[in-house]
């Protein structure tokens, strides 16, 4: 079978494609194509697999879940489904009690702004330009970029602010804000990171005028940015947080935590999901909690993500198509002066090495967490290499 063209023969057009590379497997960092050539994940698809592919204690987790129970209503209690939300709200902090079970991101923003709009009362919301929350409708609505919103208009409504303009928070926020959403580092546009200031601003706003405040940590929670969430590099205590990606340790999952005067308001009926808090998801999420912790990750990715920044600082000194090297933990953005497009095809295609785009001309890495000093290594010398290329 020829696997590229059957997917673009039936799923054409509703996904990105940069290339004919099939992968069939993957482990570790590491993701193998139908030829048997590796690629290095410096992506970790999507920002997903941030044990790396196929962690032995999430794969263990699953396959004995899978012969134990693998779906149980959310009207009927489960062992394993609560054994995940206790250690979940354990690593949230203490003013977020409660959460709610999805199956991804965009539903964890789906159903955040809808609790807002239930404690409001009230029908808008606010976020910033460049933002990125999913294209479901709801979270669609507070994505700011233009080529994801056209042609599903009218969407709910949203303000989209500057990032890092308190200024215009302040005008913005009214009294028909339900939430203010952001992203405590802005992924997919950049790595663009909030500053205390700004940050700081929204909280504060929201609370003199009613509105709530929703940080969306889907792709910062869980170490990425070298603290289990991103607000605690800024104190933050917002009144929801949505959660993904690495919740699952690669197991699709989604949640959002919330404040007890938010469960207050909640009534039986007001949210669900058939399959969000399912056994097996909830055994995966578990086991990847316990990776996290047991492990040293969240340590692990600070200390690793300075160094990959240096090193590349170091690898691309004096290169002109370089214009910045930013990041928090491995969360880490390389700005050129011209198209991360070619960029990318040759990573891949000629070095080994997969990356993600955040814009039209930023490298984006977002390397899973158990990454070795000498993987590292590996991936900066490819970068440097392929980014040479360009001037060459």
């Amino acid at each position: 079978m020829n696997y590229a063209e059957v997917e673009e023969r039936i799923l054409g057009g509703t996904t990105a494609r940069r290339g004919d590379v099939v992968i069939t497997r993957g482990e570790g960092c590491w993701v193998y194509d139908a030829t048997g050539k590796k690629y290095l994940d410096l992506g970790s698809a999507q920002g997903v697999a941030m044990l790396g592919h196929c962690h032995p204690r999430v794969t263990a987790a699953i396959a004995e879940q899978a012969e134990t129970l693998t779906l149980c209503p959310n009207y009927l209690y489960n062992d394993k489904r609560a054994e995940f939300a206790q250690a979940l709200v354990d690593v949230l902090p203490e003013h977020l009690p409660h959460v709610f079970l999805a199956n991804s991101g965009a539903e964890a923003v789906d159903g955040a702004l809808k609790f807002a709009r239930l404690f409001t009362k009230r029908p808008a919301f606010v976020a910033a330009t460049k933002g990125f929350h999913g294209r479901t409708l709801g979270a669609l609505s507070v994505t700011w970029e233009p080529k994801y919103r056209e042609g599903f208009l009218p969407l709910l409504e949203a303000t989209h602010v500057q990032f890092n303009d308190a200024a215009a928070l302040d005008k913005a926020i009214g009294d028909p804000t339900a939430a203010v959403i952001l992203e405590v580092v802005q992924g997919e546009s950049g790595v663009n990171v909030g500053t205390p200031d700004f940050l700081h601003a929204a909280q504060r706003l929201c609370r003199e005028r009613g509105a709530l405040l929703i940080v969306d940590e889907i792709q910062t929670g869980f170490g990425r940015t070298g603290t289990w969430f991103a607000i605690e590099h800024t104190g933050l205590e917002p009144d929801l947080i949505c959660m993904a990606k690495g919740l699952g340790g690669g197991f699709p999952m989604g949640a959002f935590a919330y404040t007890r005067a938010i469960r207050e308001v909640l009534t039986p009926g007001a949210h669900g999901s058939t399959f969000g808090g399912s056994p097996i998801a909830c055994a995966a999420g578990l086991a990847a909690l316990e990776a996290y912790r047991d492990e040293g990750l969240i340590r692990r990715s600070a200390t690793l993500g300075a160094q990959m920044r240096n090193t590349l600082r170091g690898a691309l000194e004096g290169v002109t198509a370089v214009r910045d090297i930013r990041g928090l933990g491995l969360m880490i953005a390389v700005e050129l002066r011209t198209k991360v497009a070619p960029v990318l095809k040759s990573l891949m295609l000629t070095h080994g090495v997969i990356s993600l785009p955040a814009g039209p001309t930023v490298l984006r890495l977002l390397p899973p967490l158990v990454i070795s000093e000498s993987e590292i290594d590996f991936g900066v010398q490819a970068i440097a290499r392929a980014i040479k290329e360009l001037e060459a």
